[in-house]
């Protein structure tokens, strides 16, 4: 990656330099040829840190405002990191949603599959009690179930939306 880095009213030393260079390494993974403008400038209280980087025909621009200069580059780095991973998912989804004939292809082996575990989510299971399985349940709308160890009883249980949406159930094992 090229790198080129201009001081306003401040002087770029060294350590200043380094610290630019490896924090833009981060940027560097996702790009093979890029180019880093990065203008570093002191207002009375204030450190200013702006960034342009220019890779693949687009551009990203960052800029941030610290008492710590440090802070100011770590910011925009974390604002270039996130503007190009959303740029990166977009294209993404435009190549995948461009193949139609792909997208019935998969279908077809999706249905064809019968029988097999095509899905493994983990998840963390901690001691709590049935009730406040049920609350914790209620904070994620979009899952039916949840397994959890039952501080009474020191077993697994899991709790469930009852088809109603309004009760649960509780299994529980009785050996």
């Amino acid at each position: 990656m090229e790198i080129k880095i201009v001081g306003k009213e401040i002087t770029v030393t060294d350590a200043i330099n380094d610290y630019v260079e490896k924090k833009l390494e981060r940027i560097e993974k996702y790009f093979e040829n890029a180019t880093a403008d990065v203008t570093l400038k002191a207002n009375k209280n204030e450190q200013t840190a702006e960034i342009f980087v220019k890779a693949n025909g687009y551009t990203y621009m960052a800029a941030a405002e610290d008492k710590d200069l440090y802070a100011s580059i770590d910011r925009d780095m974390d604002i270039l990191e996130g503007q190009i991973r959303k740029e990166k998912t977009k294209r993404e989804k435009v190549q995948r949603e461009g193949s139609l004939r792909t997208m019935e292809e998969e279908t077809d082996k999706i249905s064809e599959i019968r029988n097999e575990i095509v899905k493994t989510s983990y998840y963390e299971i901690k001691p709590i009690t049935p009730e406040d399985a049920v609350l914790e349940l209620q904070a994620r709308p979009t899952h039916n179930f949840l397994s959890f160890i039952n501080v009474e009883t020191g077993k697994v249980n899991t709790i469930y939306t009852l088809k109603d949406g309004k009760n649960y159930g509780l299994v529980e094992p009785e050996a």
